[in-house]
């Protein structure tokens, strides 16, 4: 076994094992029938509403692979994009290293349509691009709109979280800018990065809020069947939440997610509202994930089966 992959090995169980950690800290305060009982006790409305929410929320999450395709110049059909967006997605959220996890399953549909394994890593970077984009868009505009729960958090005054939510939001001014004015290479000393056309960019940041908005929205219906949480609040809890995720890697943000939020809106923050989320926003997505996997799969091969039977007889064809 390699270095690299005693070391990724490595990182993979410490995540588990933190993971793990941060489940029984939260789990060890309650017992099963409050668990359950929890759970039933958030209106089929509500969850269902939180499902469209969530339907939502993958479907902007199509519209980052296709604004990536799009800026390559590669032109591909929607239904297509979406099964890989889909696909790729719904597993990675819950394998955990969502950008090297979600690439493999993104390169398995893309390479089959004629993209590059070029041009796949640079769909991932973009939809990392992306996501940075309305994640700090996102959190700029909570940090404005909600100073006093960030402040709560962060331990710092509400006119300096409005400050730090201004120098937030002046991210994606600039990379909006630099694409309108730059239209092609940045160059930073030794590195180079391809900017999209100005357009793209501004559908960037815009579809990447609004992506996470969708999210923080899922969330906020859980939360509010076991309090009167403000929408704002809801978005604070996740972008903290998410942010934890990210610099963790922690598969499926287990353990991550629900103390994060435990923290950000403790009296909300039942068990049941993180466990329905959880479901509403990573299980159901990853069965139906799953099974479209399995399913193009068989749909793919016997495609390439039939294929190489008809090139075959088209050789013996040929040959007579």
């Amino acid at each position: 076994m390699s270095w690299k992959s005693i070391i990724w090995n490595g990182l993979l169980v410490a995540a588990l094992c933190l993971a793990a950690f941060l489940l029984y800290r939260i789990f060890q305060q309650y017992s099963l029938d409050e668990i359950v009982q929890s759970v039933r006790s958030i209106p089929f409305s509500t969850f269902c509403t939180a499902l469209l929410f969530t339907a939502a929320s993958y479907l902007c999450l199509s519209c980052f692979d296709l604004l990536a395709i799009r800026s390559l110049g590669k032109s591909l059909r929607y239904r297509n994009i979406l099964l890989a967006s889909f696909v790729s997605l719904s597993l990675g959220h819950n394998i955990g290293f969502a950008g090297l996890s979600s690439g493999a399953f993104r390169y398995r549909y893309y390479s089959r349509w004629g993209l590059t394994a070029e041009d796949v890593a640079k769909i991932i970077l973009f939809c990392g691009v992306t996501v940075g984009l309305g994640l700090i868009t996102l959190g700029g505009l909570a940090m404005i709109i909600n100073p006093s729960d960030a402040g709560r958090l962060l331990r710092i005054d509400s006119a300096s979280v409005r400050a730090f939510g201004s120098l937030a939001l002046v991210v994606p001014i600039v990379y909006a800018g630099l694409a309108f004015f730059v239209r092609g290479t940045l160059r930073l000393w030794r590195w180079s990065f391809q900017l999209p056309p100005f357009s793209i960019a501004v559908a960037q940041v815009g579809i990447g809020t609004i992506n996470f908005m969708f999210v923080s929205a899922c969330l906020h219906q859980m939360l509010s069947a076991f309090g009167d949480v403000a929408f704002f609040r809801s978005v604070t809890a996740y972008v903290l939440a998410n942010s934890a995720i990210l610099a963790t890697h922690v598969p499926g943000g287990l353990g991550v997610l629900e103390a994060a939020v435990s923290y950000a809106v403790p009296k909300e923050a039942s068990i049941g509202a993180l466990i329905a989320f959880r479901c509403a926003y990573f299980f159901i997505p990853l069965a139906l994930g799953t099974t479209l996997l399995v399913i193009s799969e068989v749909i793919f091969r016997r495609r390439s089966r039939r294929a190489d039977e008809e090139a075959d007889e088209r050789a013996e064809a040929q040959s007579v």
